[in-house]
């Protein structure tokens, strides 16, 4: 790690007292009563946010290509005098308006929902009592503790501490971490990296340095996958739809056909046909699953991010914590210059802080017999434990009045730090190793003595079981098509003692070559990523090689998930494609990653990756629905008006269609689907294919039901029209059923009751405009009707046949899926792809 550096700008030094006395506030913070005063005055510590009004939101659905294509579509029916069409067109617009809106709504009430769960928190002195609350409700003159890994959460000075090493490259570009001291300024959303200090709040909101700057930063996005199909998607149906109108333009006007009513149809076409709806169906699909996420105690702080997840086929999981109970326990202590047992414990209970709640530190203490003892020492100061010293230090008074230093800490450390000589080191390597072959984590302890010579106490063993659901979660894992490799900063003999309880297997590797590969060497790099790739696990890992194991994976064409809970894990976390802080992560972690888990282990992030594979069959689903759609309208139309020279279906009947199709589409996100067993990934071949097939077979189905209609049932015009009319809305729900599964549709999982109750209360609603006309359309008789859905559910069953047929010549039996699918599943059993 880069030393720090001392901030060269900053000569506004303030005592302690001084800070106090201009913030109105003491070592013992505000009261309840003065907080609530200045959080009036001041306001919430958070930057205000620009919303639009919701009336402007609403507004904002009239304005743009789409409502601008229909609004001129309404004029031309006034121009033509066609009062019905008007009306309906005027309907048509209002209605995608109002239900633009509502999900655009829903989708930002579920993000802000989200968002909440992810609040920053700060440890602050309030009523004399530490406490957590929320970052914005912070007020200058607050008391603040701040250590390694919070995301400072206001501008503050520091009080008290030895130092603080900040991180505030976002803010001032300085490449390398600041250390500060008492009386020096902190900046809200830089992130403490070593040390820990406390801190007055002495700006919020808009007043801290960030921002006041924060109006000239502007984020620039990577556009995800998701969205590269969405576009992909929209632009595919957008081209094929202006295509087929302009030749139905070019060849009506040659028949004659008078010009606005033309224009005024293909304009209706146009709208009906491009996906003018997709982004916000996709958006709250992934919105509403999100939500159903955060259920399971896993919350999604990027929703594209989902995509990710649903393909992840690596998960490099932490030791502990997440594939521990990280509930450290005390074994049984190895006394050296100790006086007794209870003499050893007590030395390493004074070199912890109970305020920090770190987990060694509970464990220590917990093995005191009695913890009346610790009061009557007092502790003058504190150095925590960071990446760097490996160790916590403290200086402690004792009940006599003496002064002595006792320090904690990895054990090679500790031992170097007392000078012992070679024959205890041999022996205290021996314990040390004796205990990892059992699983246990060692660490030493020293005391100084009147001299100020550090003495090595002895050795206090701490073991972390095995989480009970950890090796289930796992097999679990690799049924979803999921490698879980472990990660750990242990020694190898501990790493492959717990990997050994949760069958993860035994090739651990200890960080080595591959973390020194090469950068300009293909070669070395290859070989590198195929030894991290074969490796079950990793030992003897510091966090920044963590970033090193990703890119290496990633380099094999692996969707990896990282998970991590330290400020040193946020690069890892941010370079993953999945970055997961799991429980009790730090506030850098969670920023940096694209799931926080709320709930430890990592049987919550298989449900996660269970509901994203959902999420993304859902929006799976609802992309081959809307392009078979358009195709099977578009095409049918323009081929018809070309062949018999009427139009099949009137601009009122289109308009009717995309009423009666929205209110079933919208439900799609609440869809009950299947779950794949493997890692999934856009596939826009297969999209197409399948689309392209079950489309075209709708088209054939539409021309065989008009010459029906014509030569058989000898139809009017108006009924034929009709007739089609009824045909494409119950073919049209139909096909969102069949769309919605890659087996036969009337096999399991069946559809939500909210979608087919939505289908069927639309389709109903069809019929009866079919039968009766309402004045819109010319009314057929019931027989005419009856065949229509009789012909419509056999051609749905045909549909259903050709979709599966094509599933399975571009599903994972396919050429393009072969080399991805072998890769996953060969790692996971061995000899898979032999003999495929």
């Amino acid at each position: 790690m880069a030393t720090p550096t001392t901030n060269a700008n900053e000569q506004d030094y303030q005592s302690p007292e001084e800070v106090f006395a201009a913030q109105h506030s003491g070592p013992q913070g505000l009261d309840g009563a003065e907080t609530a005063r200045r959080l009036a005055q001041y306001g919430p510590n958070a930057l205000e946010e620009h919303k639009v009004s919701p009336l402007m939101q609403f507004l904002g659905y009239f304005w743009g290509p789409i409502p601008w294509m229909i609004e001129v579509a309404a004029i031309l029916s006034l121009a033509v005098r066609h009062w019905a069409d008007f009306a309906i067109i005027l309907a048509l617009l209002v209605f995608n308006a109002v239900v633009g809106f509502w999900q655009e709504y829903q989708a930002g009430n579920a993000v802000d929902a989200l968002k909440s769960k992810l609040a920053l928190k700060g440890r602050v002195l309030r009523d004399g009592e530490w406490r957590s609350v929320e970052a914005r409700d912070l007020v200058p003159g607050d008391v603040i503790r701040l250590r390694m890994g919070d995301i400072i959460p206001a501008d503050c000075r520091l009080v008290d501490g030895d130092f603080l090493s900040v991180d505030q490259s976002a803010l001032t570009g300085e490449s390398l971490p600041v250390q500060k001291g008492v009386g020096n300024l902190a900046y809200s959303g830089a992130v403490a990296r070593q040390g820990e200090m406390e801190a007055v709040v002495t700006a919020t909101g808009a007043e801290t340095f960030f921002g006041k700057t924060a109006r000239l930063v502007s984020d620039a996005k990577a556009v995800s996958h998701f969205q590269k199909a969405v576009i992909r998607i929209g632009d595919y149906l957008i081209f094929l739809s202006l295509a087929l109108v302009a030749v139905l333009i070019v060849v009506q006007l040659f028949r004659g056909t008078p010009f606005l009513e033309l224009v005024q149809f293909a304009l209706i076409l146009t709208v009906a046909s491009i996906p003018v709806a997709m982004p916000a169906v996709l958006s709250v699909t992934m919105a509403v699953g999100a939500l159903a996420l955060s259920r399971e105690k896993a919350i999604v702080s990027r929703l594209e991010s989902i995509e990710e997840m649903a393909g992840m086929d690596i998960l490099c999981s932490d030791k502990t914590g997440t594939l521990t109970q990280n509930k450290l326990r005390l074994g049984e202590p190895v006394v050296f210059a100790a006086t007794d047992e209870a003499d050893l414990v007590l030395a390493g209970s004074l070199a912890s802080k109970v305020e920090n709640e770190d987990a060694i530190d509970i464990a220590v203490m917990d093995g005191l017999a009695d913890k009346g003892v610790l009061s009557q020492y007092a502790q003058e100061k504190f150095v925590p434990f960071d990446p760097v010293s490996k160790r916590t230090e403290a200086l402690v008074k004792g009940p006599d009045g003496a002064e002595f230093k006792v320090s904690k800490g990895a054990l090679q450390v500790i031992l170097d730090l007392s000078w012992v000589d070679e024959a205890i080191r041999a022996k205290a390597e021996e314990a040390s190793q004796g205990f990892a072959v059992k699983g246990y984590r060692t660490i030493g302890v020293a005391r100084s003595d009147e001299d100020g010579q550090w003495r090595f106490l002895g050795i206090l063993p701490l073991f972390d079981p095995p989480r009970e659901d950890s090796r289930e979660t796992i097999e679990q894992a690799g049924k979803h098509g999921i490698e879980v490799k472990m990660v750990t900063g242990d020694n190898l003999a501990i790493a492959k003692e717990i990997s050994g309880q949760l069958n993860l297997g035994q090739n651990i590797s200890v960080a080595g070559k591959w973390l020194q590969a090469d950068a300009d060497n293909p070669a070395s790099l290859r070989d590198a990523a195929g030894e991290v790739e074969k490796s079950d696990g990793f030992a003897q890992v510091f966090p920044e090689h963590k970033y090193n194991i990703v890119k290496l994976l990633q380099s094999r064409n692996h969707i990896v998930g990282m998970t991590g809970d330290g400020v040193n894990d946020a690069p890892a976390l941010k370079q993953a494609d999945m970055g997961i802080a799991v429980s009790g992560a730090t506030d850098a972690a969670r920023m940096a990653a694209d799931l926080v888990l709320t709930a430890p282990g990592i049987s919550v992030i298989i449900h996660a990756v269970e509901e994203a594979r959902r999420i993304f069959e859902r929006m799976d689903s609802y992309a081959i629905y809307r392009i078979t759609e358009t195709i099977r309208i578009m095409i049918f139309v323009v081929l018809a008006m070309i062949a018999f020279n009427f139009y099949p279906i009137t601009a009122i009947m289109i308009i009717l269609l995309a009423f009666l199709n929205d209110v079933p589409i919208i439900t799609i996100a609440y869809d009950r689907t299947w779950l794949d067993p493997d890692p999934v990934r856009w596939d826009m071949h297969r999209v197409l294919s399948v689309s392209l097939a079950m489309g075209l077979t709708g088209v054939f189905g539409s021309f065989l039901m008009l010459y029906l209609g014509l030569t058989w049932l000898h139809l009017s015009i108006g009924e034929v029209q009709t007739y089609i009319f009824l045909k494409m809305a119950v073919s049209g729900h139909l096909t969102l059923f069949v769309s919605r599964s890659r087996g036969h549709f009337w096999e399991p999982p069946y559809p939500a009751p909210v979608m087919v109750w939505s289908a069927v209360g639309t389709k109903l609603l069809g019929t009866f405009l079919a039968a009766w006309g309402f004045g819109l359309i010319a009314p057929i008789n019931w027989g005419a009707i009856g065949l229509v859905w009789a012909y419509s559910l056999v051609w749905a069953f045909l549909t259903d046949y050709v979709k599966v047929y094509i599933y399975r010549h571009t599903g994972e039996g396919s050429a393009r899926n072969r080399t991805f699918l072998c890769r996953v599943r060969e790692s996971l059993h061995s000899g898979w792809c032999r003999g495929r």
